[in-house]
């Protein structure tokens, strides 16, 4: 395959149009914009990253009980959540009106606004409303996902996604073991940290980031479009996705179970503390990085994403099984390092849904994944919290601590059956087309 003939943002000279009608712009300029999302990302994720191990230890603080503790943080993650599954699509929709750049910048403004503000909350109430408002503000992920559709051919995007993916996961490796350091002098210093990582990247993104969705590809704002429900249909109407939107609800709420689960279920099996649980959680983020940094790119020569999807769901399904049944803290560590296969899934998934969408639709199409995903962030809790407020009693190592965990393996259980369905049809369509039209050669 060969590949286009590009502008100066990744895209593409319209159809119809002779290739001399779009001037070339100088390659250093086109190569330019994929590491300046990669630097914007990686800012991002450091500043989240931050306060993932102190979280949950604030909300402890205004609680006074395991049984509360664990209650509140629920509510918190669901705040988040739901304000995110309404303003993701909406926020995607928008940076395919006005470009992914402004949403970006929005998106900034509000991690700011919610990490100061969280740093100043001294009762539960104030955590929540800040939690609602953060949540509605913030859809950085999916505008960079749509902003690396924008300036990658297709048949690049499962590797260039992988790169975001190993910004994330760096970010995963130095916010949670700052965090860590920084909630152990004082619970409150992440969050004032977290916020002057998020001017940071405002700044960068008003005087350096560019824009990579040029005006002959962008499209009106439709508010019946960005309803999360209308998106999610559209979604899985589109051809070449279908079961995927179940393989990515089911693995995005084993990831919410996971996430909400970890730094609880570490405490109450293995007692660790915010500094132990952020040491493990950038070890997550060492592996990533390798995984999809690097191993992904490899893999891909060998093995396409739907097969590498597959793969890394039978790891995952059985990595949460061994974290909820491990006897000691270093086996975590052990499944975290053996689990590299599972950190490929989200990649592989992503670039088979961005290639079915159109180039006018990336912003709305990875916004309605990213709204999938509230929704499942926002389903985590509520299956998490009475899973750990029913093992928050039990003594420390018992083996029903890893309830929640043993739930996440049910889902990526689902979600290996849904993919491994879904291909197997897909694979079976063009056969079955070409035995209905007699004479096809």
């Amino acid at each position: 395959m060969t590949t286009p003939v590009t502008d100066d943002a990744g895209a593409a000279p319209p159809a119809g149009n002779p290739r001399s009608a779009v001037p070339k712009a100088p390659r250093d300029k086109r190569e330019a914009a994929m590491p300046f999302i990669l630097i914007a990302v990686l800012i991002d994720m450091v500043s989240i990253g931050i306060i993932v191990p102190v979280i949950p230890a604030l909300v402890g603080s205004l609680t006074g009980s395991q049984a509360d503790h664990a209650f509140w943080l629920g509510v918190v993650s669901f705040a988040f959540g739901i304000a995110n599954f309404f303003g993701a699509p909406i926020l995607g929709g928008l940076s395919d009106r006005y470009g992914r750049r402004p949403v970006l910048l929005l998106g900034f403004c509000g991690l700011a606004f919610t990490f100061f503000a969280t740093a100043l909350s001294t009762t539960l109430w104030m955590l929540i409303v800040v939690r609602l408002l953060g949540g509605g503000l913030q859809a950085n992920a999916a505008v960079a996902n749509a902003y690396v559709a924008d300036i990658s051919a297709p048949e690049q995007r499962a590797k260039r996604f992988g790169m975001l993916g190993a910004m994330f996961g760096i970010g995963f490796i130095l916010g949670p073991a700052m965090g860590g350091v920084l909630g152990a002098i004082d619970l409150h210093l992440p969050f004032f940290v977290a916020g002057g990582f998020a001017l940071v990247n405002l700044a960068y993104g008003c005087f350096v980031l560019p824009e990579s969705l040029p005006l002959d590809r962008r499209r009106a704002f439709s508010w019946r479009s960005a309803n999360p429900i209308t998106s999610l249909k559209a979604l899985a109407n589109l051809k070449g996705v279908g079961r995927l939107v179940g393989v990515i609800a089911c693995t995005g709420l084993a990831q919410g179970v996971l996430y909400n689960s970890w730094v609880l279920y570490a405490t109450f099996k293995f007692g660790w503390d915010s500094s132990a649980n952020g040491w493990s959680l950038a070890a997550i983020g060492v592996v990533s990085v390798f995984v999809q940094g690097w191993l992904l790119g490899k893999l891909l020569k060998r093995y396409p994403p739907p097969r590498l999807a597959v793969m890394g769901l039978v790891s995952s399904m059985l990595a949460y099984a061994l974290w909820g049944a491990a006897v000691a803290g270093w086996m975590m560590y052990a499944v975290i390092f053996a689990n590299v296969l599972g950190f490929t899934v989200s990649s592989s998934i992503q670039s088979i849904v961005s290639s079915a969408a159109d180039d006018r639709s990336q912003g709305q199409t990875l916004g309605a994944v990213s709204s999938l995903n509230s929704l499942t962030a926002v389903m985590g809790p509520l299956i998490t919290t009475p899973l750990l407020v029913a093992v928050s009693h039990l003594p420390q190592g018992h083996w029903a601590i890893g309830a929640p965990l043993y739930c996440g393996s049910l889902l990526q259980a689902m979600a290996l059956f849904l993919a491994w369905s879904h291909f197997r049809r897909m694979r079976a369509a063009p056969v079955q087309a070409a035995v209905a039209t007699p004479g096809t050669p």
